[in-house]
């Protein structure tokens, strides 16, 4: 996958609802659920159920550090 396919795959995703995996550091993961409501050329924002907004960079999903679930 390269990077512009990472930024269509967001693009046909924004303001739906998903699941996401976050593969931090030292095995820690974290699942959270949101929408994707924005894109910026080097991040997009994903809102949270509790209206918390996180940003991440398309390298995350390239490299499989977020996981978009279905």
């Amino acid at each position: 996958m390269i990077l512009d396919n990472v930024k269509t795959l967001i693009k046909n995703n924004i303001g739906k609802y998903h699941r996401f995996i976050f593969h931090g550091t030292r095995n820690q993961n974290e699942e959270f659920a949101g929408t994707i409501i924005k894109m910026y050329p080097a991040v997009f924002l994903i809102e949270l159920d509790n209206g918390q907004i996180k940003s991440y960079c398309y390298s995350d999903v390239l490299i499989s550090n977020l996981e978009i679930l279905e």
